[in-house]
């Protein structure tokens, strides 16, 4: 938002939210049918508008998932400041523009009969667009764009857009209604002129629209993508095409650049920033990020291709939740799934920086139902292992396996990589102290029992060593468990284990493996706190369900603006943080199979760099 919003700030269909696409319909619907009815030389412009308005979308989170891939891994990277949740919800109705022009498209077929009948392609209507774009549209969009400078008009509408210092591919279409309407205002010189003089065809149109979208999407990207040769060939190219360092600077230094994709005008008026040759050149030679942390995780459900970082924008700076037009994307979902199951390498989806330290979150091309058949691990385990020498290749000092990439069944919680490679210089860290720590932080204050269910892994090992020490007794409902962790537990501790028939305990430690039934016999007011990588079904609104072992990220921690998994905004699992605290504290151990860190020192140093506990719900 402006600093001082003014007039026609907001988008007429505001109120209406995830339903506004719905002012389209009657026109999509009339289209739609009047195509079915007519014979086929007669099908026109009409139908293909909203098939045109698909395309912009699809074109636009192309680039979208592109400029996040690259800024991720930092190659040709152009500014290193992070994006923030604010900037994500405030770039989050870049669509509106494209709603916008789609009404006007089908009013302009409407009014204006002429337009009905364009041809696929006109010559004279190609090289009249071209010339009015050079001409008229960049020279009054240079001193348009000036004015909006001027502190009256940026102050109520393009501080707005300037709140974005590094951009993203949608930063570009970020503005207050009332300049979209001079926009469009300025792009239909063109589109008119050709419709006037009966030279409009589908390309033109179309063309010239698809061209500003890529120009806009290109110049706002975030990483330097223009070859050098492309200028060294033919230099007067510098005075008609813009580069994305070029519209970068005019995020940063804000009085220059003024120019909408040919900065011949910022040449001739002056306003040219000095310093443009050498960003464009340091940003080309840009070599990829070296990470000190790495974060191995995987894919969960299906959709969660949408909520990844570079997914939905949206959805991504959201905790995962199930949206029922997930339903209509399914050939979407089920290519994303074919191409996961082809491609065999990790993939990086997100950057960090934290006080010394780079950190990158890497993912295996997997689904959580893939972990679980047994078929398929040893590939599993091979990119895994694939990924772990290459990051040691990359002079990585750690590596945290996050979700089921510890899995016990799958690698010994990662010993496995370890006894194949016993000279590795990198730390592998599956997490399970941090895990623990905020396990035992999470218990309400004056506990005296708990109830331990689930699948006894590492984890459940020793959160029930750690409470039996402390003289907190440790229920189980069934005898196997209560053998087999009586076998764990020292001589002094095993009279605070108990085996429990009844399931009155307030407190619940749950893990995998705990059933729906067990929850229904829970009683009222009981706290469930999991010890798990994922959380459990929540079967009773008359309980209370903590979240799976997480903290809080301290403010000084840049570039989060997604959220992982079904966590909350800022909250970060303790396998991932765990990883981050190796890292920063420099510990040159391993941390997997059965090897398990100082829990007392790993929760100090967790709170010593500013992450905090979650707090129970009220």
């Amino acid at each position: 938002m402006a600093t001082k919003p003014g007039i026609l700030t907001d988008w007429p269909w505001k109120p209406l939210g995830s339903f506004k696409f719905v002012i389209l319909a009657p026109w999509v619907v009339h289209s739609t049918y009047s195509l079915i009815v007519m014979g086929e030389g007669e099908r026109n412009l009409y139908f293909l508008i909203f098939p045109f308005l698909l395309m912009r979308m699809l074109h636009n989170q192309i680039w979208i998932s592109i400029s996040r891939y690259r800024n991720a891994k930092g190659k040709n990277r152009i500014v290193d400041k992070g994006l923030e949740f604010e900037q994500v919800d405030r770039e989050s109705n870049w669509d509106d523009q494209i709603l916008f022009n789609g009404a006007l498209f089908y009013i302009g077929y409407m009014i204006f009969p002429q337009a009905q009948k364009a041809p696929l392609w006109s010559t004279n209507g190609v090289v009249m667009t071209i010339l009015l774009h050079a001409g008229p549209v960049e020279f009054l969009y240079y001193w348009f764009h000036r004015a909006l400078h001027h502190h009256y008009l940026y102050s109520r509408y393009h501080s707005h857009h300037h709140s974005s210092i590094v951009t993203e591919p949608i930063s570009s279409v970020t503005h207050p209604f009332a300049e979209h309407i001079v926009y469009f205002m300025l792009f239909a010189i063109p589109m008119l002129s050709t419709l006037f003089t009966g030279t409009l065809s589908m390309a033109s149109l179309f063309g010239y629209i698809m061209y500003i979208d890529f120009m806009n999407n290109m110049g706002h990207c975030n990483f330097e993508l223009s070859p050098k040769t492309l200028f060294s060939i033919f230099p007067p190219l510098k005075y008609l095409m813009y580069t994305p360092s070029y519209h970068s600077l005019h995020h940063t230094q804000f009085r220059t650049n003024y120019a909408l994709f040919m900065p011949i005008y910022d040449y001739v008026y002056g306003t040219m920033d000095k310093s443009l040759d050498t960003l464009y050149e340091t940003s080309l030679k840009r070599p990829e990020d070296s990470p000190d942390v790495v974060h191995l995780t995987h894919l969960t459900t299906l959709e969660s291709i949408y909520h990844l970082r570079l997914g939905f924008a949206s959805l991504a700076s959201k905790p995962h939740t199930s949206k029922l037009y997930f339903w209509l994307m399914w050939p979407v979902t089920f290519l994303s799934l074919i191409i996961t199951w082809i491609y065999g390498h990790t993939f990086v989806v997100e950057a960090n920086n934290f006080e010394k330290i780079k950190w990158q979150s890497w993912v295996v091309p997997r689904y959580s139902i893939q972990y679980m058949l047994h078929w398929p691990r040893e590939a599993i385990n091979s990119m895994i292992e694939k990924a772990i020498l290459d990051a040691e290749m990359r002079g990585v000092k750690v590596l945290s396996l996050g979700l089921l990439n510890q899995g016990e069944e799958l690698n010994r919680n990662g010993e496995l990589y370890i006894r194949r490679y016993p000279k590795l210089k990198l730390n592998l860290v599956d997490g399970s102290s941090l895990v623990v720590a905020v396990v035992l932080s999470s218990i309400p204050k004056g506990t005296t029992q708990v109830l331990l269910r689930g699948n006894l892994t590492k984890v459940a090992y020793a959160i029930a060593n750690t409470l039996c020490e402390r003289d907190i007794k440790v229920a189980t409902s069934y005898k196997d468990d209560y053998e087999k962790l009586k076998l764990s537990l020292t001589s002094k501790s095993t009279s605070n284990l108990i085996l429990s028939t009844s399931y009155a305990q307030k407190t619940w430690l749950v893990g995998d493996g705990c059933t729906e039934d067990e929850q229904l016999n829970a009683s009222k007011g009981t706290f469930f706190i999991p010890f798990s990588q994922f959380p459990p079904k929540k079967m009773r609104k008359d309980c209370f369900y903590h979240s799976t072992p997480a903290m809080i990220t301290p403010k000084s921690f840049s570039n989060i603006h997604s959220c992982e998994n079904w966590l909350s905004r800022r909250v970060m699992s303790a396998w991932r943080i765990a990883g981050i605290l190796h890292g920063l504290e420099e510990w040159n151990v391993h941390e997997c199979g059965d090897k398990m860190f100082d829990i007392q020192e790993i929760w100090q140093a967790s709170l010593r760099h500013g992450f905090r506990p979650l707090t129970m719900p009220a």
